[in-house]
């Protein structure tokens, strides 16, 4: 369990860290968030589940 909140904070804080580089970028977040959308249904629809 620990470990499973440090990954959590480690992505948090990167994730933070990116944020100003995407909030300058624009719509690349947007972008991104199609295609992790778009990958997790073509992975449910595929049958593999999560």
């Amino acid at each position: 369990m620990r470990s499973l909140l440090y990954i959590i904070a480690v992505i948090l804080v990167i994730g933070w860290a990116l944020g100003f580089f995407v909030y300058s970028v624009g719509g690349l977040i947007h972008i991104l968030l199609v295609i992790a959308v778009i990958a997790v249904l073509l992975r449910l629809i595929g049958g593999k589940g999560v």
